[in-house]
């Protein structure tokens, strides 16, 4: 995946000379920042990419030509087929920002709700220890 690094590194220098470029031109504050934080962005990215693809080894399943699909297979990780947690988290959070609107009131707590209801998300599987009781 050589090429993707490269051409994230490569977007990343194109934004930060572009921010120069936009800035001796006469832009504003807020589009030179705007284009910064794009390069900011692309270089995060493409070192993101190029550290990934050096402790893989730097042989990715997908450079292989003759590869194939369930090569680049692995576990995805676990998803609770039955979680009714993400509702509550939703359901905080909008109305957090509805509380930005209406009063500061509803925001906190909309808050309060909003971490009752991470906390049980992230701690939905935790088993108690044996030595509790």
């Amino acid at each position: 995946m050589k090429a993707g690094y490269r051409l994230f590194a490569g977007l990343a220098v194109f934004y930060f000379i572009m921010t120069v470029i936009y800035w001796q031109v006469g832009g504003e504050a807020v589009g030179i920042t705007a284009i910064m934080l794009s390069g900011g962005l692309a270089a995060l990215i493409g070192f993101y990419i190029w550290f990934t693809n050096k402790r893989l080894g730097g042989n990715l399943p997908e450079d292989n030509q003759q590869g194939e699909i369930a090569d680049a297979a692995g576990e995805l990780g676990f998803y609770s087929p039955h979680s009714w947690w993400p509702l509550p988290v939703a359901l905080s959070m909008c109305a957090a920002g509805l509380g930005l609107l209406i009063g500061w009131w509803l925001t906190l707590i909309a808050v309060g709700a909003l971490v009752v209801s991470i906390l049980g998300f992230v701690l939905e599987y935790e088993k108690p220890s044996a030595s509790a009781h």
